[in-house]
């Protein structure tokens, strides 16, 4: 058993290149654990078809129990052809990411976007365009059109298909991820950034999206009326992105289009492999939140098992636990100034270097973190 003054971190290392990744964010937390006296303990469950091959389940009791005994779990990827080829469509619902963010109700993912100097020619934008680029999207997690009822495939009488998915919030649901962006962008101000939201919906052909609008503002208006609060319609927002990205600061807006405006956002930095992300919670009575840190890449089966994918998403949201589950800022800077350092010294990944140059493997560039961090 853990002492009582130590966070319980459960690594789910997944599908693809989840374990690799994984290894690299083990390795880091183990130097943090060893070398700076974090109060961590590390255990480790398999995830996916690891655990299937185990298991005979995607999801067992057991790694269930570890799940909701853990202060935070450290997800690596999922997703692969043999799951949709050999698993039943129930067993696969029931281990699925899906189904734990929504157990879990870690209904806030945070997702920040920040241009790194080191890697303003990797991007696909011009370096006028992304230099100085510091946002964070705050998508729902837990409702929308990846949960709503009805959903399904049927086939009509006359043998058309017809696929069905539910776009459903409650208002309830905007406004807690709402409360949850503004009070980010107060924080955000007070360390001297442009603190304001910009709140991303359809309303234009949505009543949902309508909706979501209307309750944004309304949560603004009673509670934050220091926060400046823009509504954005989603396919600007994504041209935006592309044209003037320094604009944006907080974007809070639903799971779908989170999903999908998060990744166009992601070629700011040059790579997926460059984003982390936090899932969290509601607090609890003890000040707590229930968290998932993963990175937004996915499990890249075409590169897996060759340690050619980047880490530092994971180990970037990693720094992300640090500061939220353990509360050490100063050792989650630590650590992000030691993938700068890495970045500067222009050590890239496959994904992120250039044409024909030299790259390090997934285990190099974590032992070149490690090493920054020595060094530090």
């Amino acid at each position: 058993m853990p002492a009582a003054n130590t966070y319980r971190l459960l690594i789910l290392p997944g599908d693809g290149i989840g374990p690799e990744v994984m290894g690299e964010v083990r390795k880091v937390a183990g130097w943090f654990r060893d070398k700076r006296r974090a109060p961590i303990e590390i255990r480790e469950r398999p995830f996916g078809m690891a655990s299937w091959e185990k298991y005979g389940s995607l999801m067992p009791d057991e790694t269930w129990a570890e799940i909701t005994a853990a202060d935070a779990v450290l997800f690596g990827a999922t997703g692969s052809l043999a799951q949709q080829a050999t698993i039943s469509a129930a067993e696969r619902k029931k281990g699925s990411l899906l189904t734990m963010r929504k157990a879990l109700d870690v209904f806030a993912n945070v997702r920040p976007i920040k241009a790194n100097a080191a890697l303003l020619s990797a991007s696909s934008l011009k370096p006028e365009v992304v230099d100085g680029v510091d946002l964070v999207f705050v998508r729902e997690l837990t409702a929308g059109v990846y949960f709503g009822e009805p959903r399904g495939v049927e086939k009509l009488a006359d043998g058309v298909e017809r696929g069905v998915n539910t776009h459903v919030y409650t208002s309830t649901e905007v406004e807690r991820v709402a409360r949850f962006a503004f009070e980010l962008a107060r924080q955000r101000k007070a360390e001297g950034k442009p603190g304001h939201v910009h709140s991303v919906d359809k309303a234009n052909v949505m009543e949902a999206g309508a909706m979501w609008r209307r309750v944004v503002q309304r949560v603004r208006d009673a509670e934050f009326a220091d926060v400046t609060l823009h509504h954005m319609l989603a396919d600007n927002c994504a041209m935006q992105l592309i044209r003037w990205p320094r604009q944006f600061d907080v974007i809070v807006t639903d799971n779908l289009f989170g999903d999908l405006l998060s990744d166009c956002g992601a070629m700011i930095t040059g790579s997926l492999g460059m984003l982390p992300s936090a899932s969290l919670s509601a607090r609890d009575a003890h000040g707590r939140r229930r968290a998932l840190y993963e990175p937004i890449h996915g499990s890249a089966p075409d590169i897996a098992g060759k340690s050619l994918a980047n880490p530092l998403a994971a180990i970037l949201s990693f720094a992300m636990c640090l500061r939220e589950t353990l509360g050490q800022a100063e050792d989650a800077a630590t650590l992000e100034r030691a993938v700068d350092k890495v970045l500067a010294s222009g050590a890239r990944t496959a994904d992120l270097a250039a044409k024909g140059a030299p790259s390090l493997s997934t285990t190099g560039m974590g032992d070149a973190v490690v090493s920054a961090l020595a060094s530090a």
